[in-house]
């Protein structure tokens, strides 16, 4: 297992795949697969079976994961995007 350069709670921007640019909030990180879930990133749709939240079964919309490599934190994103003469983002 080893150490990761982000953890659960800090803000980071995805660098690579198909949310590159993105920015979020980390939910969650899986040392042993290097993996991270980001909030409102990488929905995937996932079918569950009946039950009492879901009588009828239902499909379920949530965050997939994201390799930690393809991720950064969002104050070192911003902080080379200043040294370049890059215009930094207005934060939300």
């Amino acid at each position: 297992m080893q150490k990761l350069h982000v953890k659960k709670g800090d803000q980071v921007v995805v660098l690579a795949g198909a949310e590159r640019g993105k920015r979020g909030k980390i939910i969650a990180v899986n040392p042993q697969k290097a993996r991270v879930i980001v909030e409102g990133l990488k929905m995937i749709k996932r079918h569950t079976r009946k039950s009492q939240d879901h009588p009828q079964g239902a499909i379920v919309e949530r965050e997939g994961t994201i390799h930690v490599s393809n991720v950064m934190k969002a104050e070192e994103f911003d902080a080379r995007a200043a040294r370049r003469g890059a215009v930094a983002p207005v934060p939300a």
